[in-house]
Formats: structure tokens, sequence, C-alpha cells
């Protein structure tokens, strides 16, 4: 009976040790879900984070609610990913053809393969310029949410990559609709790759397209959901890529990080679980709906604890370099899309 006792006050202390966080984590996402209504185009992730950053750096400045929001920033965050792949389909990418198919390969591995290196120029640490190159090349949070565990990377190095990388995808987001009607006038296909190919989250997508048409939206997500797909491939190469870099001195050192490494993270293999059901047997649109609401709220509560979680201060002592180092790689991007849009789609 004592042993009762005690196990259900154990699990009481450390539900109230989480709640605060986890509560406080949530009403920054329903605010910022509210404010996203009058300023679409920034969209709910990009508030929640930056509304989180803005109180966590002040007011909400507090030890009680650090637990809450880590079990928030991780795990919520994982679940978003798995419960993503309950809304894509095998069959749905073939609607962009074999030269679109390509475009969206060469642009995500040009847009590793720069990122890390100009990350490596401006002296941010392996981890960070993997980070940097998956969230930008792939779909933004939920790709560093996957990578960060299979190459170790700090919370601090995840917390600032996805910072930046949500205020890189904000500022192209608003740009990218005024290129691509300056650049491909009527051209739908061009236009939908050039967003589709470059932005970050599906909702920066899905906001930036809007600012065009709505077939715009429907194409553009077909390129962003190729980006997703690839996800697997991209954490199981930057998995073997930090581990062929790390020193490993002894047989016991290399067969324990063996098995720490002996499989994907379990959200990177439900998702593809979730992908390759829906595309045998194409779940019901109502199932995928309620799978792309939860991943949402996920997505965004767990943003919300990174921005709390986020020391500004931290964040801005190197604010001049992550600065150089997002717009940099948003020029490449761009950059690149354009001259991979000519070869491929326009």
């Amino acid at each position: 009976m004592n042993t009762l006792v005690k196990t259900t006050n154990s699990y009481l202390t450390q539900a109230l040790t989480i709640l605060p966080g986890l509560i406080t984590a949530f009403i920054v996402a329903v605010i910022s879900k509210g404010i996203a209504i009058w300023l679409p185009t920034l969209g709910a992730a990009t508030i929640a984070i930056l509304l989180g950053i803005v109180l966590g750096n002040t007011c909400l400045k507090h030890p009680i609610l650090d637990k809450g929001t880590k079990i928030a920033e991780g795990k919520l965050l994982e679940f978003s990913v798995v419960l993503l792949g309950a809304t894509v389909t095998f069959q749905t990418i073939a609607h962009i053809g074999i030269k679109g198919g390509i475009f969206v390969v060469l642009q995500m591995g040009l847009t590793i393969l720069a990122t890390y290196i100009l990350g490596k120029k401006l002296l941010f640490s392996d981890n960070m310029s993997l980070l940097m190159a998956g969230g930008n090349a792939v779909c933004g949070s939920s790709a560093i949410a996957s990578i960060a565990p299979s190459i170790h990377a700090k919370e601090e190095e995840k917390g600032q990559i996805i910072t930046l990388v949500n205020l890189l995808g904000t500022i192209l987001m608003l740009l990218l609709p005024l290129i691509a009607s300056i650049l491909y006038g009527t051209d739908l296909l061009a236009k939908s790759a050039l967003i589709g190919g470059i932005l970050q989250s599906v909702g920066q997508v899905v906001a930036s397209a809007s600012m065009i048409n709505g077939e715009v939206v429907e194409f553009a997500m077909l390129f962003k959901i190729m980006r997703i797909m690839l996800l697997v491939v991209v954490v199981y190469l930057f998995g073997k890529f930090k581990e062929r870099k790390a020193p490993i001195a002894t047989a016991a050192e290399t067969t324990a990080v063996a098995k720490k490494k002996a499989g994907l993270p379990w959200y990177v293999v439900g998702f593809v679980l979730f992908c390759i059901i829906n595309s045998l047997i194409q779940l019901p649109a109502q199932l995928s709906q309620t799978a792309h609401f939860f991943s949402g709220w996920f997505e965004i509560t767990a943003l919300a604890a990174i921005g709390l979680r986020l020391d500004f201060q931290k964040f801005f002592k190197e604010g001049k370099r992550f600065l150089i180092y997002g717009l940099s790689v948003g020029v490449i991007q761009v950059l690149l899309a354009i001259g991979l849009i000519r070869l491929f789609i326009a």
C-alpha cells in the first residue's frame, strides 16, 4: 500500500512539474492561432515561436516552466512528424512529373551542400550547419526535430536553428510571390516550383502560394510533399555522415555507438509507415484531416515551447553571424531554384 501511495505521489509530483510549462506553451499556441487570423501571411507557427521568444525572455522567464516546455518541445514535435505521414501519399507526387522530381532532388541536394559549406566557412559547428541545411532543404522545424537526434545535436543548437529557419522562411514567404510573378508571369508550374521548392514549412507554402491563387497552392504543395517524402533519406544520410566524422577510439565505444544508432528515430519510421499505408489504401479523408489537425497543433505548441526556452541574450551574442548565415542561405536557395526551374520546368 505504501509503495502504491509513493508511486502515485511520484507521478503527481512529476505531473505538477510538467503541467505549468506544457499549459503555458499551449496557451501561447492558442494565442498565436488567434493572431494568425488577423496576420495570415505570418502564420501561426512563426507567430508562436516569435511570441514564445518575447514572453520567454520577459514575463515568462521562470525555471518552473522548464520541464513542461522541454516535454512540449521534444515529444510534441515527434508526434507531429508521425501524424504528418497520414496526410501524404506516393501517388500525389506523380502529378509533378519526372522533371519536377529531378528539380526537387537537385534543389534539396545543392541547398544542403551549399548551406553546410557556408556554415563551416562562418565557423558554425557541424551540428548547426547540418540542422540549417536539413531545415531549409526539407521541411523546417519537423526536419530539424528529426535530424537532431541522429546527429546528437544539443537543445540549444536545435532551438537557435529552428528560430533562424522560421525567420528566414517568413521573409521568403512574403518575397517569393512577388519574385514568382515577375519572373514567370502565367507559368503556373514554375511559380509553384519556386514556392514549393524553397519554403520551409507547409504553412508558409500555403500562405505564400495563396497570395497568387488557389491553383498555385495546389501545385506548390505537390513540390513540398516531395521534399517531405525525402525526409527519411536526409535523416539517414546525415546520421551516417556524422557517424563517420565522429572519432571512435575503442571497440567498446564502437559497439555502444552501433547499438545507439541501430535504427532511425521512431517518429521518422512512423512517418514512413503512415505514408505507405495512406498510399496503398488511401486513408479516409476525415482521418487524414484529423491527423493534419493534431499534427499542426502539436507543431505550433512545440514551437511556442522552443521560443519560451530560447535565451534571447545568447542568441544575440552571435546575432550578426546568424543573420549573415540566414540571409545568405535564402539568396542561395532562390538562385538555385531559378536556375533549376529554367533547366527542368519553365
